[in-house]
C-alpha cells in the first residue's frame, strides 16, 4: 500500500528506473570523496518488491537479493555474518535460523551441512512466509557473487572480525567491502587497529549523551589515526544533533551515514514509510543536512528519487 501511494505521488515526474549494475571500484571512489553524491545502501539486500522493475520479493540476504541490487544499480548491499558450529562464515541476520527458514536453532550450534539443507523464506521471513528455492550463502559465496557487481557492507554479528577480514583478504575483496563496529570517546582510532586496518572501515559512534552532543568529538578522535574510517554510521540521534555532526564531518572530510529503517534513526527525521509518501521530506532533507549515505529497505524508491533530483 505504501509503495502504491509513493508511485501515485511520484510517477508523473520520474522516468522508468534503468537496469544497470554498479562498479564497486567507482562506488568506493565516490565514498572516499565526501562530495561524491548520495550513496544508496540496501538493508539486507533488495528483498522488498520492486514494482517499477516488475519484481516480487526476494529473501533477505540471499543471492537473489544481491542480484536485484546489482541489476537495479544500488551502490552498497548491507549483509550480516555469523559462524556455524563447524567454523564456516555464513550470511544471516538473526542468531537463529527460525525466522528465515523452515528450521530451528542457533546458527552457532548448526553445521554448514545442516544449514545448507534449509530454504530461505520470502522477503523478511516469518512463519507465514513461503519457502523459496534460495539457500543460505557462505561469506565466500557472497563475496564471489558480489565481485564486479556491488560493494558489500559487512555487519559482523559475533566476535569473528579477524576471521571475516581474513576471508575478505583471501577473496581479494579488500577494496569492495566496508566493515564496521562501535567506537566511543574512550576508543582508540579503530581503523588503525588490526584487523580493521586491512579493509575500508566505518565507525558507529557510541554516545554517552541522549542528545548525541559528544558524537562530533568521537568522530574527531576516530579520524586521528594514520588510517581513517571512510564513514560514520550514526546511532539513533535527535534531528537537532545533525548540524554539529555534519559540520564536523565536513571539516574532517568524511561521510555521514543514516538509516531510515524501522522507526528511523534520526528522531524527527522520518523513516522509509514516510519517505515513500514524501521522499524529499525525508531522504532529501537528510541529504541537505549533510547525510550522504542512507540505508533503506526501499532502495528502488530511493534510487528513483536520487535520479530525479540529480543527487
Amino acid at each position: 500500500m505504501n509503495k502504491a501511494l509513493f508511485a501515485l505521488t511520484t510517477a508523473a515526474c520520474m522516468v522508468a528506473a534503468p537496469v544497470h549494475a554498479t562498479d564497486p571500484n567507482d562506488t568506493m571512489r565516490r565514498i572516499r570523496a565526501p562530495q561524491g553524491g548520495l550513496i544508496v545502501i540496501a538493508h539486507r539486500g533488495c528483498h522488498d518488491p520492486a514494482p517499477w522493475h516488475g519484481w516480487g520479493s526476494a529473501p533477505e540476504n540471499s543471492a537473489l537479493a544481491l542480484q536485484r541490487c546489482a541489476d537495479m544499480g544500488v551502490d552498497v548491499m548491507e549483509t550480516d555474518v555469523h559462524k556455524t558450529r563447524d567454523g564456516t562464515l555464513v550470511i544471516m541476520h538473526d542468531d537463529t535460523v527460525d525466522r528465515m527458514t523452515e528450521g530451528k536453532g542457533a546458527i552457532e550450534k548448526l553445521t554448514l551441512a545442516q544449514i545448507k539443507a534449509l530454504h530461505l523464506r520470502a522477503n523478511e521471513g516469518g512463519a507465514n512466509a513461503p519457502l523459496t528455492d534460495q539457500t543460505m550463502l557462505t561469506l565466500d559465496e557472497m563475496l564471489a557473487l558480489a565481485k564486479g557487481r556491488i560493494m558489500l557492507n559487512l555487519d559482523i554479528k559475533a566476535m569473528i572480525y579477524a576471521e571475516v577480514v581474513d576471508a575478505v583478504t583471501r577473496a581479494g575483496a579488500s577494496e569492495r567491502v566496508i566493515v564496521k563496529t562501535f567506537g566511543g570517546l574512550g576508543s582508540a582510532p579503530l581503523a588503525s587497529i588490526a584487523p580493521f586496518d586491512k579493509v575500508p572501515f566505518a565507525v558507529i559512534p557510541m554516545s554517552a549523551d541522549d542528545r548525541g552532543l559528544d558524537i562530533p568529538e568521537v568522530m574527531t578522535r576516530q579520524m586521528a589515526g594514520p588510517r581513517k574510517p571512510i564513514a560514520f554510521e550514526l546511532p539513533v540521534v535527535p534531528v537537532e544533533a545533525l548540524p554539529a555532526i555534519a559540520d564536523r564531518a565536513r571539516a574532517l572530510k568524511v561521510r555521514v551515514w543514516v538509516n531510515t529503517l524501522f522507526q528511523g534513526f534520526v528522531i524527527g527525521g522520518g523513516n522509509d514509510i514516510d519517505a515513500l509518501r514524501k521522499p524529499d521530506a525525508v531522504w532529501g532533507d537528510l541529504y541537505r543536512r549533510g547525510v550522504t549515505m542512507i540505508q533503506t529497505d526501499d532502495p528502488e524508491a530511493m534510487l528513483r528519487f536520487r535520479e530525479a533530483n540529480h543527487l
